[in-house]
Parts: C-alpha cells; structure tokens; sequence
C-alpha cells in the first residue's frame, strides 16, 4: 500500500495496478494511470465509477488498498465550488496558508491579473460571480507552481457563456504555466476540446484511453470532434444523441 509524494522526474503521475476498496467493495479495481509532465489529461466516467476516489487518492487524501500511487510532491486542486473563505478579501484567499511577504504579495497579485481580476483584489468573495470566483481559486491554485493541477468539474456550476469563458481560459493558463492536469468532467465536449488524452473510467478501470489529435485552439464540431464524441459516448452507454 503507497501514496508517496514522489515519482520519477519523466512522470508526473505514476499509478500502477491500484486498488481501493471501501466496506468491501472495490471503487477502483487494477487501475493503471501516467501522467507526463505538462499532459492534460481529462477523466470520464458515470457517477459512482471512481473518478472522485481517484482525485482523493492523487491529492493524498486517501490512501490506494492496494498497488501503488506516486505523484509529484507539487500538487493543487480546483473544485467544483470555489471554496473561498468569505471573511478574508480576494488577495488573501489567493495567499491562503503561504507567508505574507512581499515577494509572495506581488505573485498574488500577477496570478489575479492572469485570471483578469486584479482590480478585485480587495474585493469580498460575496460579491463576486461565480465565474469571478473560480478564478480566484484557479489563481490561487496557479500561485503555487504545481506540477500537478487536478480540476475536479470545476466549470459544473457555472452558465453555459460563463463555462466556456472559463473553459478557454484553463486552456490558456496550462499552455502558459505547463503543469500536468488531470481534469475530471462529466462533459464529453469539455474533455476533447481541452485534454491531449481522454480516458473513460468504468468499473474502476481505465475502459478508453485516446489521444486528441486535433490542433489547438480546437472548435467542437467536424469529423474527428465527432467521432470521438461518439466513441466516448458509446463508453458511457450512450447508444443515441438527439
């Protein structure tokens, strides 16, 4: 049984043959996963298939029953909800747990800038969107320089305009900054027009595991985009799209 915070310098994520079982019965079940560094990569799966455990697992919340799962000790996560604590002021979250020195202010306030918010760095999280907010939590993420970005849903609450403002943004943000990603979704579309690879998780097991060969930046539509929609679709046991 590991969960080490280390892994070889050509990998960023190495898990191999991982088992984790919860009141007996395996959520993951022989799970093999590689991440490279700067490889995004986007998971999918049903509810239930393992892709939360996983996320747990990689950010050293949890431990794997069996096998092993080494990740690169430099490791953030972005949630579904910003997760922002609403008595300390948009700069604050951002330098949330790091020292308050100089150095660290002036990074805080270049990580807003990046995300287009650095004239709310004084603001109160109340009074932000909720695309506003989850780039302050992307910012606050990006600030901390991991060589593993774990997005879990991350755009699952926001409006349809504000989703795929966010979604091009995540794009920008890892072509710039290169951390390896794992992003966890439940949108087929999200996953192809972000990810270098996608896997589909089914019975805690990678079923799919495909490589988007298809340029950046990538619009959705044309004959590739849709024939792995539909491949991934038919993964999930999606056998029709009206």
């Amino acid at each position: 049984m590991l969960n080490n915070a280390n892994t070889s310098a050509a990998l960023a994520v190495q898990v191999k043959n991982a088992r984790k079982v919860f009141a007996g019965k395996a959520v993951l079940d022989g799970f093999d996963l590689d991440i490279r560094p700067g490889e995004f990569i986007a998971l999918l799966g049903k509810s239930g298939s393992g892709k939360t455990t996983l996320l747990r697992i990689l950010a050293g919340l949890d431990q794997v029953t069996d096998g092993s799962a080494l990740v690169a000790p430099a490791r953030t996560v972005v949630f579904q909800e910003p997760r922002l604590v609403q008595s300390k002021r948009v700069l604050d979250n951002v330098l949330l747990g790091l020292p308050r020195t100089a150095s660290n202010r002036q990074a805080a306030l270049a990580a807003l800038a990046e995300v287009g918010l650095e004239r709310h760095a004084h603001a109160w999280p109340a009074t932000l969107s909720g695309g506003e907010a989850q780039r302050v939590a992307l910012a606050r993420a990006l600030l901390r320089a991991p060589q593993l970005l774990m997005l879990d849903e991350p755009f699952a609450a926001l409006d349809a305009l504000t989703r795929l403002k966010m979604q091009s943004l995540v794009a920008d943000l890892c072509q710039r900054h290169q951390p390896a990603v794992l992003l966890v979704t439940h949108d087929v579309d999200e996953a192809i027009q972000l990810a270098d690879r996608v896997l589909v998780l089914t019975d805690g097991r990678v079923a799919v595991d495909e490589r988007i060969d298809i340029a950046h930046p990538r619009r959705r539509g044309g004959d590739t985009f849709d024939r792995l929609r539909a491949r991934f679709l038919l993964a999930l046991g999606v056998t029709e799209v009206q």
